[in-house]
């Protein structure tokens, strides 16, 4: 593969990934930072990419840790593996999180006919202890929340036994590196 062809085709798998609920990168991991400065990261479910505007998009609780942290520093990354590829993929991004809206109202609608509608209709935030181990009943309001994600920087690397390879790749920037 040409350092020309890479960009697309890391596009078309995070494409796949959205709609292909096997495909590995469907879940990365984010890592953001806390109020204490230390470094957190979790696994989310990749639920929308948008080429044109080079965003990703996942679902959280609102009041989750992750929704607050990013509030109060933008700056994040996100960590792809494929096996099957053998790809890593690093993504440095800004991400934003929005509580309400047309894609948040739209979002919602196709959420509340899953089981997942429960964890976002909980009285209880993300992380909060459960008293007698269960969720014990649904609020009246949803807490589903989108983090929009703004790509800005990617670091390719590809594991081969043939030679590893390496690219950066951002708006102004198309290069390979040492792997």
């Amino acid at each position: 593969m040409t350092l020309t062809e890479l960009p697309p085709r890391i596009w078309q798998e995070l494409e796949r990934a959205v709609a292909d609920r096997q495909h590995s990168w469907r879940t990365p991991v984010l890592a953001s930072v806390d109020s204490e400065g230390l470094p957190q990261a979790r696994t989310l479910v990749l639920r929308g990419v948008d080429k044109a505007s080079q965003t990703l998009q996942f679902f959280t609780d609102s009041r989750s840790p992750k929704a607050l942290q990013i509030q109060h520093s933008a700056q994040i990354q996100l960590v792809f593996w494929s096996p099957a590829l053998k790809w890593q993929l690093r993504v440095t991004a800004m991400a934003r999180v929005e509580t309400s809206g047309s894609e948040v109202d739209a979002a919602w609608q196709r959420v509340m006919q899953s089981p997942a509608r429960q964890d976002y209709l909980s009285p209880l935030a993300p992380g909060e202890v459960l008293p007698n181990g269960k969720h014990d009943g649904l609020g009246d309001a949803h807490h589903l929340a989108i983090i929009s994600v703004c790509v800005s920087h990617l670091d390719w690397l590809s594991l081969s036994p043939a030679g590893h390879q390496r690219a950066e790749i951002s708006k102004d920037i198309l290069r390979w590196l040492t792997p």
